[in-house]
Formats: C-alpha cells, structure tokens, sequence
C-alpha cells in the first residue's frame, strides 16, 4: 500500500472551493484497516478580506469529532484517495 506521502496535498485555492460534505483524506493517520483517515466539510469555509492567505475548514470525524482546518495544516491532508493494492 502506498504512504500518505504519495498523496497530493491541499492547495489553497482547493481548499477555498470545497463545499459541505466533501471528504479530506488524513497524508499520516491511518485507520485499523491503513486506510487514510477521512473528514468531512461540516460548514462553509471561512476566509478573510484582510487576510487571503487564511482559510478555516470545520471538519467532522465519526460520530463525535469535530474540529478545523486551518491554512497551516493543509499540508496533511489530501482530496485524493488512496488505491488498494488489490484494484491495481
């Protein structure tokens, strides 16, 4: 299986264009089955007049999980999905 490394990471444009209910995919962790973990866009993305390098992403993971992802995180997580070795 391939690493997380091999993923493109989020640009800033991609990210300022996602919209509630599209999958991010986690470059490092990994689930019980080395699946790329996934969080879903739960809100609208904020971003700034002031400040156009800024982006927050509110993201969602499982039953409970919630957080942001903020322009310095970008780099770790990916709109790619991986391919199992078996569909190769």
């Amino acid at each position: 299986m391939t690493t997380g490394l091999e993923m493109k990471p989020i640009t800033l444009p991609q990210a300022k264009a996602l919209r509630v209910g599209d999958i991010l995919h986690h470059r490092h962790a990994r689930n019980a089955d080395n699946t790329p973990v996934r969080w879903r866009v739960n809100g609208l993305v904020k971003t700034w007049k002031t400040r156009p390098e800024c982006v927050r992403i509110p993201v969602k993971h499982g039953l409970y999980s919630y957080g942001s992802v903020q322009e310095f995180d970008l780099a770790d997580f990916s709109l790619e999905t991986e391919v199992p070795s078996w569909l190769r």
